[in-house]
């Protein structure tokens, strides 16, 4: 298992601040998408690289949890260092009747699993007790979860993932298709049933995939809710304007009013994400204005005047 240098996937420097890297993801993001990109196999996996380095890095704690972690991971016997607290531990816990677990089509590396993720640890259900009345009671196998990535246009109309999955100490690997229902939340979990841990009279336990969604490019989650930070030129929006807004839905025409400030939010009503209730949430458009960083002299002289009152 290799190390994964995120800042150099993010092509930031270790003391890039949260707004640098958010930046370089958002450049970086718009180039990879599956949906702009032309060689479409090609971009998918490198913009999964560059999610799970911003999964990484635009989280403080998990960055520090990296940072602490460092390219010398495996002098450690491939444990977390000292003072690790939360991490996800080895990927494939002890399990004695068969050994640990590794995952393929979740959208995560093996290295994000091990250290970042649910990645195949026992889960909080296992240890259930199984038996016949007046027999031992016998214990089931615990729990396993891991992560499985989503992206906001799968969790609106859901989809089917291809899952393998691989036990440590016995040959073959498991596939699975894995339905992710429409208006899946963030959080949720999709259960497996029998595969996780232990296996025979026992019983075994259940696989649970933990959804998390693709960070976009464009727009960020908010419960059920998108977020859009719309960038335009400060004469724009002085004198009013459209922009295209982009939404899970398409493109849409958004009117900016004459003399609206900064900061202003614009909401488009039921365009967000499913809800709990089976409605949508909203989208949000965030107004930021942009002011240019070198004029010519004409538009200097305009400036001029417009700071004269003339």
């Amino acid at each position: 298992m290799d190390y994964k240098d995120y800042y150099k996937t993010l092509d930031v420097s270790k003391t890039a601040s949260h707004d640098d890297i958010r930046k370089a993801f958002r450049k970086l993001a718009r180039v990879y998408h599956p949906d702009v990109a032309k060689d479409k196999k090609t971009a998918e996996a490198k913009f999964k690289e560059i999610n799970e380095a911003y999964e990484v890095l635009s989280d403080p704690e998990k960055r520090e949890k990296y940072d602490t972690l460092g390219a010398d991971w495996d002098k450690v016997g491939q444990r977390p260092p000292p003072g690790w607290a939360g991490a996800g531990g080895r990927r494939g816990a002890a399990d004695p009747n068969g050994g640990g677990f590794s995952f393929g089509g979740t959208g995560f590396s093996d290295f994000f699993e091990q250290f970042f993720s649910g990645g195949g640890r026992p889960g909080t259900r296992g240890g259930g007790f199984t038996g016949f009345p007046g027999g031992a009671p016998q214990e089931r196998g615990s729990d396993v979860e891991a992560d499985l990535l989503v992206t906001i246009e799968e969790a609106l109309h859901g989809a089917k993932k291809a899952i393998s999955l691989r036990r440590d100490g016995r040959n073959g690997v498991q596939n699975f298709e894995v339905r992710i229902p429409k208006g899946v939340r963030e959080g949720q979990k999709i259960r497996l049933a029998g595969q996780g841990e232990g296996a025979g009279a026992h019983g075994a336990g259940d696989l649970y995939l933990r959804v998390r969604f693709e960070r976009h490019p464009d727009y960020e989650v908010q419960g059920s809710d998108l977020s859009f930070d719309l960038e335009l030129p400060a004469a724009r929006v002085v004198l009013g304007t459209e922009a295209e807004v982009p939404t899970p839905d398409g493109p849409v025409r958004l009117r900016i009013p004459g003399g609206t400030q900064p900061g202003r939010k614009f909401r488009l009503k039921g365009r967000g994400l499913p809800t709990k209730l089976g409605e949508r949430g909203d989208f949000f458009v965030k107004l930021e204005v942009t002011l240019p960083i070198e004029l010519t002299p004409e538009e200097r002289a305009l400036w001029e005047k417009l700071a004269a009152g003339k």
